[in-house]
């Protein structure tokens, strides 16, 4: 089998050529998420009553 000819690519040539001069970028850091997965999604139903005194009788 013949091995496929690489095409030019100028973005690959600009990164290359960038790296040569500056040098390998630092590697992203992930910032922690303000709010938690479960904070971000809206519940799905609403409180019900019961659940709601319940709520307010343990909280005394």
């Amino acid at each position: 089998m013949a091995k496929k000819k690489d095409i030019f690519s100028v973005t690959k040539a600009v990164k290359a050529n960038a790296r040569e001069r500056v040098g390998q970028p630092k590697p992203e850091a992930v910032l922690p998420d303000e709010k938690t997965k479960a904070e971000r999604r809206q519940k799905k139903y609403r409180e019900k009553l019961t659940d709601l005194l319940e709520q307010a009788e343990r909280e005394r």
